[in-house]
């Protein structure tokens, strides 16, 4: 009987531990309050967990809930920024006061 230790293939299911577990946990933790944060830490758990054939259910919620709170969050800014324009266009056509438009009142100056 030789010495020799065997190490498994890439891609096949591996009895020791998933080395992207804690990270998957890390990544699905930080999705809630830091989108994108979340989601790259998630996607590296995931990608180190499938390197040493596991799966990782908290990665994959951590990329789901990142990516939808990134969306949500562009989409927040990209809403934001077209009110502040309009309301600043609207102020520079009709100077300083305090005026109504469509049941809104506006101040401007």
């Amino acid at each position: 009987m030789t010495g020799t230790i065997s190490t498994p293939e890439l891609g096949t299911t591996s009895t020791g531990e998933n080395p992207g577990k804690k990270l998957g946990v890390i990544g699905l933790i930080l999705a809630f309050p830091f989108n994108v944060i979340g989601l790259i830490v998630s996607i590296v758990a995931l990608r180190k967990s499938k390197k040493a054939g596991f799966k990782n259910l908290a990665a994959v919620w951590g990329i789901i809930v990142g990516l939808v709170g990134a969306i949500g969050l562009a989409i927040l800014i990209i809403v934001s920024v077209s009110t502040l324009a309009a309301t600043a266009s609207f102020c520079a056509e009709n100077g300083a006061g305090v005026f109504e438009n469509n049941g809104v009142t506006i101040t401007c100056g």
